[in-house]
């Protein structure tokens, strides 16, 4: 007399609870990227956007519907070690730099790139005297958050910078300075706060470009313009930079990575409850990887590209992609 069996209701009861992602898969696909590391991947529409990253790079565009990558047009110029943002339709690539390293050079704008007409065009400038890259940006509203980086590729100059660009009045406002620099991260907004979490001082003047990783987890408060750092018991359980960085509903996601402790890219997936202030392991990738980014669909989580190992190879042209909770 009952549609469901006991193990079946089980089942349905345990995927409806569950605080864990599903297991990262492989995707088959038709066609493949450029592969590049130190590049991003963003969602638009239904549509999974792979731009930048080392040497001028064109744009790769995967279909998840038929597993299927097309390709785009290349900017003009090398842009790397960025965090994007999409606003409406566009895909904004903040905080980039050019040049080779060590000594790569912050941009003096952020590009945008349309995917629906396939061009790139110059977007806001950057004040001169608060340029960097690897740096985390957020869209709030109609505010863009940029928040530390560095300032002299990975040589030295690391910031603990925030600013704000207001897109309906193009005008810039400074912002308190984080608790401490970082470089090599991404940043993520949950609520009305903005999370600062992974990466490293990059500091290759004094050959510590692997070491000087970041454990804390800062926050900044959208509402009342104040810092904080989590407790000691929230930092973050695996350090490393160059990972990326998803907000999920209350899941702060940190993914991938690289660091001085192990020669291969890290596979890593730990995801912080905002509420409780606690971590959780979450399905490792297939693939360890750093240098690249995330893209949700749906309830599925995408990554593609990046670097294999630390530093700058292997360069990867697989997808994955797991269910999140």
């Amino acid at each position: 007399p009952y549609p469901y069996t006991m193990r079946t209701l089980l089942a349905l009861l345990c995927l409806a609870t569950s605080t864990v992602a599903a297991e990262w898969q492989t995707l088959p696909a038709t066609g493949s990227p450029n592969v590049r590391h130190e590049a991003a991947f963003v969602a638009v529409g239904e549509r999974l956007i792979l731009l930048g990253g080392r040497r001028i790079q064109p744009v790769d565009v995967f279909n998840p519907a038929t597993a299927t990558w097309t390709h785009g047009k290349a900017p003009e110029i090398e842009i790397h070690h960025f965090q994007p943002v999409v606003r409406d339709g566009k895909v904004w690539l903040v905080g980039a730099m050019s040049g080779r390293y060590p000594y790569e050079r912050p941009l003096d704008h952020i590009p945008i790139y349309d995917p629906a007409t396939d061009t790139w065009s110059r977007g806001p400038e950057v004040p001169a005297d608060r340029r960097r890259g690897g740096a985390g940006a957020v869209l709030h509203g109609d505010t863009l958050y940029v928040v530390c980086g560095i300032t002299n590729g990975h040589w030295d100059g690391h910031v603990a910078w925030l600013d704000a660009l207001d897109l309906k009045t193009g005008q810039w406002r400074r912002l308190p300075d984080a608790p401490r620099p970082r470089d090599h991260f991404q940043a993520a907004i949950i609520g009305d706060k903005l999370y600062a979490v992974g990466g490293r001082r990059s500091s290759a003047a004094t050959k510590e470009t692997f070491n000087l990783v970041i454990s804390e987890v800062d926050v900044f408060d959208l509402k009342t313009g104040t810092w904080s750092t989590l407790p000691a018991s929230s930092n973050l359980p695996t350090p490393r930079a160059g990972s990326m960085t998803h907000a999920h509903g209350p899941w702060l996601i940190v993914i991938g990575g690289e660091s001085h402790t192990q020669q291969a890219a890290h596979a890593e997936v730990e995801a912080l409850d905002t509420r409780s202030g606690e971590w959780k392991t979450w399905p490792a990738l297939q693939r360890g990887r750093h240098g690249t980014g995330l893209a949700q669909i749906g309830n599925r989580l995408y990554t593609a590209s990046g670097s294999g190992n630390r530093g700058g190879g292997p360069e990867l042209d697989s997808v994955e992609a797991a269910t999140l909770p």
